[in-house]
This record gives structure tokens, sequence and C-alpha cells, in this order.
């Protein structure tokens, strides 16, 4: 039987602000119809950030995930990944909320603290639409995106009992090791859903040699208990999925993670960077998982014992 591959689409995010793309989703409605059109197009998982209706700016209260949530279950049978990143000017008492809320099957987990450069991008734009656009990426240059051992213990502590997975985002190769720390601890369990993070300032890099590396240590420290997958920041997303694919891995597209579908041309939608991606694995004889598959695969609860 051929592999199945997992799609994750990260369909807004809180890197990119509004005056960088006119389709960025940013309401509730377009967040979740995003969503639903990335289910439709393919991907197994969606990953949900909440953005103010208003300004774009990301915003992590239960108040803002609720009517996304809402919409995407009762439009696709899409995995629901809400994020604990949110944003990284926030601190982890914040950003855990609308897990520790809502209870979803999965819930994105940082792996470490880190330098979070956004602040190249303010070259890019003569001015912005929002008044807190440009001191958002400006601050990038002297702040650390905090996610110390004690924050990541709290997050996990605090989903523990609602039977929530997660998606573990490193960074860096020292990411994988704090994973395998907290496996060790027994605070994170098999199968680990492992999402390589390249190509953003502050991280790993989106050489080829890169991704061997980070794939090469992940199979070391996990083994087969290891469901890897990766994200390319910006216009390497393709390639660097590419390879994830020619290595057993899966993949993760989004507006999240890279707001354009061509060299010089926006992404309309989420959806046209799935259909991209899932060309791509069918172009390689490899099947596209359904999220039943994706849910069976990560070992999840099932979506009839969320709390939205």
């Amino acid at each position: 039987m051929p592999r199945k591959v997992m799609i994750t689409c990260a369909v807004t995010g809180a890197i990119h602000t509004p005056t960088m793309s006119p389709h960025l989703p940013v309401t509730p409605s377009e967040i979740a119809e995003a969503a639903i059109g990335a289910a439709e197009a393919g991907a197994a998982l969606v990953h949900v950030h909440a953005r103010n209706p208003r300004t774009g700016q990301p915003d992590q209260s239960p108040e803002a995930f609720a009517p996304i949530l809402g919409v995407i279950r009762q439009g696709c049978d899409a995995v629901v990944n809400i994020t604990t990143g949110g944003a990284p000017t926030m601190l982890v008492e914040e950003r855990v909320k609308p897990a520790a809320h809502f209870a979803p099957e999965v819930a994105s987990l940082n792996m470490g603290s880190m330098n979070f450069g956004l602040y190249p991008m303010l070259d890019r734009y003569p001015q912005f639409n929002h008044d807190w656009e440009k001191p958002y990426l400006e601050g990038s240059k002297d702040r650390i995106f905090r996610n110390t051992f004690a924050d990541i213990e709290y997050i996990l502590t605090t989903c523990a009992e609602n039977g929530t997975r997660f998606e573990i985002e490193c960074y860096d190769i020292g990411h994988l090791y704090t994973l395998a720390h907290f496996v060790d601890r027994g605070l994170v369990t098999a199968p680990f859903f492992v999402q390589s993070v390249f190509g953003l300032l502050g991280g790993i890099g989106g050489h080829p040699e890169d991704v061997l590396h980070m794939k090469r240590t992940a199979d070391r420290l996990f083994g087969d208990d290891l469901e890897w997958s990766v994200l390319g920041a910006g216009r390497k997303q393709m390639a660097i999925a590419l390879q994830s694919v020619t290595l057993g891995g899966h993949v993760r597209v989004g507006l999240e993670d890279n707001l354009w579908i061509g060299p010089g041309e926006l992404a309309r939608t989420n959806a046209d960077q799935v259909t991209k991606a899932r060309q791509m694995i069918e172009a390689l004889g490899l099947e596209v998982a359904t999220p039943a598959e994706a849910r069976q695969m990560l070992a999840l609860k099932g979506g009839d014992r969320v709390g939205f």
C-alpha cells in the first residue's frame, strides 16, 4: 500500500501582519472558512490561531477562538490543532488558555526559548495599515520567544487531564533533546508528532543539510515512535516539504508559514498551498492521509471528545 502523508495547514498564525497580504485570514469567519477550504483540499490537520477581527492583531483569548472552532467542526472532519504558541509577545499563562478550555485533539507546543526575528520584514513595506504592526516587527530585534522548561511543563500539566496530544515544534537541534528530556520524565508519550521548523531567523536554517541533520537526530532519539513533519518558512516551503516526503516524513503548509504560492505571486487561499503539496505527494506515488488516518497515526482521542 502507498505510504500515507499527513498535510497540516496553518491558516493564519501570528507572524505575518495584515499589510503583508490582503488574503491573510483575520476575522473568525475568514479563519474558519480558510481551515475548511484547506481540509477540503486535503489537509488532515488544521493549525488554528485567532486574531482581532478589526486590526488583525494576535488574540489568544478563548472568546476569540470560540466562533472559529465551532464553524470548523461543523464544516469538516479535520483534526483541529490549537496553538499554545500564540505570539512571542505573550506569556505562557495567556497562550495556554484556549487549549486548556477547549481540550482539542492536538495543540502545538514549542520546545525552547529563542530569538524570533521578524524585523527584516520591515524593509519590504513602506507603510502599514495598523498602528501595532510596525512596533510588533521592530520589537522582535530585542525579544525572546520564551519557552522555558517551566513553561513547557506548565502547558503539559495544564492539558494533562483533557487528552490533548501535541504537535511538538522544534526550531533547532537542542529542542529535540528538550523533548527527549520530557519523554524521559514521562510528561510526553509516544507517538511523537515532531514538527521541525526551518528558515526562521533565530532557528535552524533551511539548507538541505539542516533538514537531514534534524531528521537524523529525531530518528536517533525517537525511532519508530516518531511521526516527523516539516514546515519551511517563506520561499523554501515546498522545497523543504518535498525533502521531507522523500525522507519518509509529513508536511505543513499554510499562510502562517508562507504568504506566497510562487515567485512574486501571493497565495490567494490556504487551499492553494494544500493543493500544491497534495499534487507533489501524489506525483511521488504516495497518498495524502485522511483525518481518520491521521488520528490513527497520532493516537488521538477523536473529534467527539473535544470541548467545542
